[in-house]
């Protein structure tokens, strides 16, 4: 099965974004856009955060005031230097002036570094009213957007309706065979959190064969105590513990992802099940 966590190790996160064909401004006739195109195209030799960088940009904008990839290009150094201020200014602009190529990427941002989660909600549900296309994935290839959506639901307290956007689609994406590196295990405990104990477990099962993690042996041993089997959620916890130290877990390199845990969580959780004493024994 392909996955989107591959897609994460081969592209470097908040690259360049797709530079739009300067070609097809001049074939409509858009001859402003065409120039601020190209002269955007001189970004590419160099780096991000140079003032050249930044100055050809200007240099774009300055030739048409409503080139949206200038200002988006613009935005993501400051995101990435952590000047959210101006970030959010400039991509307000790309999003003022071309929404449905700049909504989505908006939208993620404001889930994963501002955990404004209302606010990706709105950005996503827009793009999606806008378009009657498939409206894609994160800039960082890790969700599709309507799995975004949902952990952002779920952020806020509404949990069924979390799940009923998640399992929609999941199911298209194992349509497309393209499941998400998360996407199962964000699912399952979902399930745990609303005490669907058994179908949390068949969601485990199914991030296990799909991309294993600490995370999901953690959780599936969470659910297996509600199940009272201490048994296997002896197993699953020390499992966790020997993925975790293998780096087998779940990351980015910018924020800590929802339903993360930590080796610690691992290790309490194995400490209090034992000082308990009769936890991990047979009932």
């Amino acid at each position: 099965m392909k996955h989107i966590n591959l897609l994460i190790s081969l592209c470097p996160f908040l690259s360049l974004l797709a530079q739009p064909n300067c070609e097809a401004y001049k074939y409509y006739g858009d001859t402003l856009k065409y120039k601020a195109c190209k002269k955007a195209e001189q970004i590419e030799n160099h780096y991000q955060f140079s003032k050249k960088f930044q100055e050809i940009l200007d240099e774009s904008i300055l030739i048409d005031s409503t080139f949206a990839y200038a200002y988006r290009e613009k935005s993501v150094a400051y995101l990435k230097s952590g000047d959210f201020m101006t970030w959010k200014k400039l991509i307000d602009k790309a999003v003022k002036f071309e929404a449905t190529d700049n909504l989505g990427y908006r939208g993620w941002c404001r889930y994963q570094f501002f955990r404004d989660y209302k606010g990706a909600i709105k950005d996503i549900e827009k793009l999606d009213r806008l378009v009657d296309y498939n409206i894609g994935q994160s800039i960082n290839g890790t969700y599709h957007l309507n799995i975004a959506k949902g952990l952002c639901y779920k952020a806020i307290g509404e949990k069924e309706k979390a799940i009923e956007i998640l399992e929609k689609q999941i199911k298209l994406n194992e349509v497309e065979d393209f499941v998400g590196a998360y996407d199962y295990l964000h699912l399952g405990v979902l399930y745990l959190e609303t005490k669907r104990f058994k179908k949390a477990v068949e969601t485990f099962k199914k991030q296990s064969e799909n991309n294993e993690l600490a995370e999901n042996q953690y959780y599936l041993a969470l659910t297996y105590l509600k199940l009272n089997t201490p048994i296997q959620s002896k197993s699953c916890l020390e499992k966790a513990k020997e993925l975790y130290i293998r780096g087998r877990k779940m990351f980015d390199p910018y924020s800590n992802p929802m339903d993360k845990i930590y080796l610690e969580d691992i290790e309490n959780e194995i400490k209090t099940a034992y000082n308990t004493g009769s936890r991990f024994t047979s009932p």
